[in-house]
């Protein structure tokens, strides 16, 4: 989903961030994969956070967004194979601050340790039940519905900690230059989408890719 229709929630396919990156004329095929065609490389590299020896993969995405409701499935059991090596992680993004609130969402779970078990019912919540999730009562009282305490999430809900997770969260989206989700990023060099790849689960394959590029030092 990109950028302008992030708030119609429109099925345009998976969107792809073409500013900032590097020029595709010099792409070539790499393991069937070619630069500029199934990835793109940042001209920019973004300061990665991961520890020294592992490679970064990042997620972006947004609970509201179907494509990324209809991709996680595939990309959760991928990650779950995942070598020690490669450190994964998820990173909501909200290209209307009004979406912020589902950034509220996730950061406030990973801070209660309940991302494991929440993470795909807040999905199946916004897509199957058609449950909004936009106002803090609403949300506090979906989580109290499975097992979270309602006062102890609205105070992480609207802690600080949370807020400056939020603008971590915007710096990196931004450095990536995303306007659509889901997309993948790696070693804060390089980064694929299913419309880039062909298809979702071509998009992992291209993760693979990048990701044994980045241990041989490309």
């Amino acid at each position: 989903m990109n950028r302008r229709d992030f708030s119609a929630q429109l099925a345009i396919g998976f969107g792809v961030a073409g500013i900032g990156l590097a020029a595709s004329g010099t792409s070539r095929a790499q393991g069937g994969f070619v630069e500029g065609t199934h990835y793109a490389r940042l001209v920019q590299p973004v300061l990665v956070t991961a520890p020294a020896g592992k490679v970064e993969v990042i997620e972006f995405f947004w609970y509201g967004c179907p494509h990324c409701n209809a991709f996680e499935p595939a990309l959760d059991a991928w990650q779950k194979k995942l070598p020690a090596d490669v450190a994964f992680k998820r990173v909501p993004v909200a290209f209307r601050a009004i979406y912020a609130v589902h950034q509220q969402i996730f950061y406030a779970l990973e801070a209660l340790d309940k991302v494991e078990v929440m993470h795909r019912k807040v999905f199946y919540a916004i897509h199957h039940d058609r449950a909004r999730l936009e106002k803090p009562e609403e949300i506090a009282d979906f989580m109290e519905k499975n097992g979270i305490d309602k006062a102890k999430f609205l105070e992480v809900f609207d802690s600080f900690s949370v807020q400056t997770k939020i603008r971590q969260a915007n710096k990196l989206a931004e450095g990536y230059k995303i306007d659509g989700v889901p997309a993948l990023g790696v070693q804060g060099r390089y980064f694929t989408s299913g419309s880039m790849a062909g298809s979702p689960d071509r998009a992992l394959a291209v993760a693979d890719f990048l990701i044994d590029r980045t241990r041989k030092g490309a």
